[in-house]
């Protein structure tokens, strides 16, 4: 059996200054194509309501969306639209989310707008799946692909493909391409599989993307892991040693555990942003509605009792912790979520310490402008 796979477009070599020691070239190639942790990765869908070159939406805008690809075996060329039918498109959707909730820092968000989007996928069958690896997607033009996912994948078997690529645009790598996987392969076996059907690749795109080793910089981990996502399946006879994947590869197409390892390594969760800061004597608005809560934080610039409270169109009240070993510890005040005890409190703060203030807004009338304010 000859299995389809991701084809990933050629990239030049990347050019640094000369001088530059082995260990920071090495930090420079492994890190050069991954995001900015806490990055917000915008992703578009290529479909059949189009969009013409100024960015605006119309009629005939979907014309395009596509482009002139080979007739494998025909000699012949034709015309494919890049666009994706639902089903293809929540199946990505899901993948997305997949990968999110590991619990990652950067984040992704569907857009309809290509130009605002980092990550614009195309469905174009014929044409493989493959995916630009990481930041290399902000070299392509905002009217291209940076992915394309050539298959059904909807099909059993086959949302794998959707994880794979996504995780090109993490900005991993093929796994069997890894130096530390040890595989000897059977190199014209391999060359005479991939040229026929389904995937009709050349020598050189076999050799791109099955036979050529990776630099040690480059590659996923320090240990092969044949259970990746990024691992292609292969069928029997292509690899000689391992001997045990002599019969044939068969990973299980789903996130193993070292690559969720991988990417919470490289984009471990984002510490949550630190409440703003309430000065004293100046009032800070809570643009809250009924219900919802906001905390602020204070250091007394000196020690004594001070009042802490709202004031405003609303009904709330406010509870005071005291900031020890990074974790709040409660001081003063009373929410119990029933009838609003106090919207002002009197606590002693102790100069070069840090303390929380939550305020919870029970209900408004009037304007519904409320604010709080310590003094």
């Amino acid at each position: 059996m000859t299995f389809r796979y991701c084809s990933l477009p050629p990239q030049a070599a990347p050019a640094f200054a000369p001088g530059l020691t082995a260990e920071r070239l090495s930090a420079l190639l492994s890190g050069r194509r991954m995001w900015v942790n806490g990055t917000v990765l915008h992703y578009y869908f290529f479909d059949d309501g189009g969009e013409d070159v100024g960015g605006g939406r119309n009629g005939g805008g979907a014309a395009a969306d596509a482009s002139v690809i080979p007739v494998p075996g025909t000699g012949q060329m034709r015309r494919v639209t890049w666009a994706g039918a639902k089903e293809q498109q929540d199946v990505v959707r899901e993948c997305f989310r997949e990968w999110q909730e590991l619990g990652l820092g950067v984040t992704f968000a569907e857009v309809a707008d290509r130009h605002e989007a980092e990550l614009r996928i195309g469905f174009q069958d014929g044409d493989g799946s493959w995916s630009t690896v990481g930041r290399d997607a902000l070299s392509v033009g905002r009217g291209e692909r940076t992915m394309n996912l050539g298959w059904d994948l909807t099909a059993p078997g086959r949302r794998g493909t959707a994880l794979h690529e996504i995780g090109h645009a993490l900005g991993m790598l093929h796994e069997h391409q890894s130096p530390y996987a040890g595989i000897h392969w059977d190199d014209e076996a391999v060359y005479a599989d991939l040229a026929g059907p389904p995937n009709f690749w050349s020598r050189d795109k076999t050799f791109s993307n099955i036979l050529r080793k990776l630099d040690a910089s480059e590659v996923n981990g320090s240990v092969w892991d044949p259970q990746s996502i990024m691992e292609y399946p292969f069928a029997s006879g292509l690899i000689l040693e391992p001997e045990q994947y002599r019969a044939g590869l068969q990973p299980p197409g789903t996130l193993s555990p070292a690559d969720q390892e991988f990417v919470r390594r490289w984009y471990p969760p984002s510490s949550p942003p630190r409440p703003p800061a309430l000065v004293p004597f100046r009032s800070a608005p809570l643009r809250l509605g009924p219900g919802e809560q906001a905390d602020f934080t204070v250091e007394p610039p000196e020690t004594r009792t001070y009042t802490v409270g709202t004031f405003g169109d609303g009904d709330s009240v406010v509870v005071v912790f005291e900031e020890r070993d990074g974790e709040p510890r409660y001081l003063s005040g009373q929410d119990d979520g029933g009838t609003p005890h106090n919207t002002a409190i009197r606590v002693r703060l102790v100069k070069g310490r840090r303390y929380l203030v939550r305020v919870r807004l029970y209900s408004t009338w009037g304007s519904g402008e409320t604010a709080v304010m310590c003094w």
